[in-house]
């Protein structure tokens, strides 16, 4: 049974998060961190590196996979709606995920029937069989249905700006539009050698428009956030959407690589 992660606020997500985010919503077994890192124009250790961030924080948690049980196996689908008070819910839910048949159970924020229990039976005497578990859990079922079918896209705003339902991955680069990816090399003596990433910004080292999506030392992708350090040697890459100044190019030692 998997257990809820606690949620945590510290983790703002930028526009290769919610990039990374879009396709997994839309195929997440068919996208890789190659192919979203060559569409995003990053490397794919950064991809996978803002995967990592990403579940560490409990935004992204798990790539469970959409299954029609009726074609698999002619099995039923069946909602039940169920009211408990909130102060039970979640002590409810863990006992409800312990019931065999049941796949999914929604912790709704609204009114009393505020438990909506997805489970999978083989006959509507397997469905009644799980109805009453749940009930002797002593939770009241208000309503239940057969799920005939199911429909699944990503959250549009994460995507691609002019995305449509059907718009295939190969078209992610429509996001960054007139923006620039650079990778750069930090030099012995860069200005911004031996400063985290929280003074750089403060020493004007860093435009206000720059974000910094990775950094690369060695064999190592080294998670970007204000307290980390940059020093030389390390391979640096920066995105902007309107673009990267010279003076910041210059703050990092001058030759960069562009991408996009």
């Amino acid at each position: 049974m998997a257990h809820e992660q606690p949620i945590r606020m510290d983790y703002r997500l930028d526009e290769i998060d919610r990039l990374a985010l879009y396709y997994l919503g839309s195929d997440a077994r068919n996208t890789t961190a190659t192919e979203i890192a060559e569409q995003v124009n990053v490397s794919a250790g950064t991809v996978r590196n803002r995967l990592n961030q990403l579940e560490q924080h409990g935004i992204l948690r798990g790539y469970p996979a959409h299954i029609d049980y009726e074609r698999a196996d002619g099995l039923l689908t069946g909602l039940f709606v169920c009211s408990a008070s909130v102060s039970e819910r979640d002590r409810l839910t863990r006992k409800i995920l312990d019931i065999s048949g049941v796949v999914n159970v929604r912790n709704v924020m609204s009114g009393d029937d505020g438990l909506h229990v997805k489970a999978i039976g083989e006959d509507t005497t397997s469905l009644q069989r799980i109805a009453s578990e749940i009930e002797d859990l002593g939770i009241a079922i208000e309503d239940e249905s057969l799920i005939k079918e199911e429909y699944h896209q990503p959250y549009q705003p994460y995507g691609p700006t002019d995305a449509t339902h059907s718009q295939p991955a190969t078209n992610v680069l429509s996001l960054v539009g007139d923006a620039q990816v650079v990778d750069l090399t930090v030099t012995e003596d860069a200005p911004v050698a031996g400063k985290t990433l929280a003074e750089a910004k403060e020493q004007g080292l860093l435009g206000k428009d720059v974000l910094v999506v990775a950094i690369e030392r060695g064999e190592e992708v080294v998670s970007a956030n204000g307290r980390t350090e940059i020093r030389p040697g390390d391979l640096v890459s920066l995105f902007s959407p309107v673009g990267i100044r010279n003076d910041t190019l210059d703050g990092f030692g001058g030759t960069a690589a562009k991408r996009a």
